[in-house]
């Protein structure tokens, strides 16, 4: 199960640093999310609330990838799940009245990826890339366990 553990400890790195750099670290980004100076705390609030919970949802995922022992089946796609999470989160936060991907004061620096904002495209890549990941670890055979069910 080298393929789905590679893809999805990819995904794991990028959930766990991904908030950081572009809400707090890249400047351009930064000055959209906790640098915006027409956020109220609340909303800057939230934003952290998101990058601590990213960090830590992946290095939960990170975990379950790298550990060895138990049903490696199970840990991936328990890690598979935890880190959509923030991914589907992103896209369900669209279905929201009033939200948006981008402020307007910073529609001329928004990029766009085939017609999609550039954080929205990227939940898009890494959720597909975490499907190919289930469906390979759902094509390798099952580790039979002499307790039976799934241990983690």
């Amino acid at each position: 199960m080298l393929f789905p553990r590679i893809v999805i400890g990819l995904v794991a790195v990028i959930t766990a640093v991904g908030a950081i750099l572009a809400d707090l670290v890249i400047p351009d980004l930064a000055a959209q999310h906790a640098f915006n100076p027409a956020w109220p705390p609340h909303a800057k609030f939230h934003d952290a609330q998101y990058m601590v919970m990213t960090v830590l949802l992946g290095i939960i995922g990170l975990t379950l990838v790298l550990r060895r022992a138990g049903n490696p089946r199970g840990r991936l796609l328990c890690a598979a799940a935890i880190l959509a999470t923030p991914w589907l989160g992103m896209a369900g936060a669209l279905l929201f009245p009033d939200t948006a991907t981008y402020d307007p004061e910073f529609a001329g620096q928004t990029r766009f990826i085939l017609g999609m904002h550039g954080q929205v495209f990227l939940a898009v890549v890494l959720l597909l890339a975490l499907v190919v990941a289930i469906l390979a670890t759902l094509r390798t055979p099952a580790e039979s366990s002499s307790r039976g069910g799934v241990r983690i």
